[in-house]
């Protein structure tokens, strides 16, 4: 095998791409507060859903992980830690820690229930009789993105595992006398074609926000794309080396707003006019409030401030909001326009 073949496939650079301006923006916000619970993205094929993807995962700083942990443990964060690190500490064991990338972690859409939550080794236990446990996709993205492309005709079942996990930030799986509890902390990442069905409003309601990307009408613009895709595909490396200080200043970017983000603050006023809106559209539960609020610090972060202004809960709260709407599972989802006109009514003109 040469060299080449070895070296991991190039990635088109996350501050290249051109327009889609509402999936970056959810991606990135979703990196700074992993919280919020994660993105659905919908719309026209060949729109560079995937690419962009791969491209906020490739962007990423690496992470410390312990080095013998099949679940990418933290070595100093419990909340991030197996139970196997966990009882290495407290018997005063040194770990070893590694630095790896971002785990970004592709749900095939015929994936079994075994596949994503783990299972028993087989081949372990027929030949050494004993029982251990085969991690699943869901542990290999803890503290990383895990993308389901076409999640719209992913098996529901599978989708409430995956959003289960997402929102617990745990996974347990009881197999043939085995019970493993491990830490599943992800962003989660949805992608489809709203043309081949839409997710049922019980599921939709739990992605923390939904992007909507079309297809770019302008001629000059799909130019600018098609030009650089074909620059790209012609020599990755010198495309890469183009945009390395915008990569670099934005990656700085979103460090610095994850270090900033746990002392944000958001006035009381502006919270009460987060709930008065979602009261206004008829929003089920308070998942929206809670998401809203946490968008809004998330872009604040962003932004390089310690307070969430008008302006922020303006910018995000469609992208919050827009998906919670639909109570029949026959409707479309609102591109955003009864949300603006509910925001425009409760805020106004800032």
């Amino acid at each position: 095998m040469t060299n080449t073949e070895n070296q991991a496939r190039p990635i088109f650079p996350f501050t290249a791409i051109i327009g889609q301006e509402e999936m970056k923006l959810a991606l990135i916000l979703n990196v700074i507060d992993p919280k919020i619970g994660g993105v659905m993205i919908m719309g026209d094929r060949g729109t560079g859903k995937s690419t962009t993807i791969r491209a906020i995962a490739d962007l990423l700083p690496e992470i410390e992980v312990v080095a013998d942990d099949l679940f990418n443990s933290h070595v100093s964060d419990y909340d991030l830690m197996s139970d196997f690190v966990k009882n290495q500490i407290n018997r005063g064991k040194e770990l070893l820690t590694k630095w790896i990338k971002v785990p970004m972690v592709d749900l095939p859409l015929g994936a079994t229930e075994d596949r994503l939550c783990g299972t028993i080794d087989i081949e372990k236990a027929l030949s050494e009789g004993v029982k251990t446990f085969e991690p699943g996709l869901l542990a290999k993205a803890n503290r990383g993105i895990l993308y389901v492309d076409e999640v719209n005709l992913l098996d529901d079942h599978l989708v409430d595992i995956l959003l289960d996990s997402s929102a617990s930030g745990w996974n347990t799986v009881e197999r043939e006398g085995i019970s493993i509890r491990h830490p599943s902390r992800f962003v989660l990442v949805g992608s489809g074609n709203p043309e081949e069905g839409e997710l049922r409003p019980q599921l939709l309601d739990r992605f923390g926000m939904h992007a909507e990307i079309r297809t770019v009408k302008e001629p000059s613009l799909r130019v600018r794309i098609v030009e650089q895709r074909s620059d790209f595909d012609k020599n990755p490396e010198a495309c890469i080396d183009k945009f390395r200080e915008q990569q670099i200043k934005l990656k700085e970017n979103i460090l610095l707003a994850q270090s900033k983000l746990p002392n944000v603050i958001i006035d009381y006023s502006l919270r009460v006019k987060i709930s008065e809106i979602c009261s206004i559209l008829n929003v089920d539960g308070l998942r929206g409030d809670i998401v809203t609020n946490r968008a809004a610090k998330a872009f604040a972060a962003y932004q390089g401030r310690e307070e969430v202004t008008l302006n922020d809960i303006k910018t995000i709260i469609t992208l919050c909001l827009r998906h919670r709407l639909r109570k029949d599972p026959l409707d479309t989802i609102d591109s955003g326009s009864k949300v603006d006109r509910v925001v425009g009514e409760v805020i106004g003109d800032v």
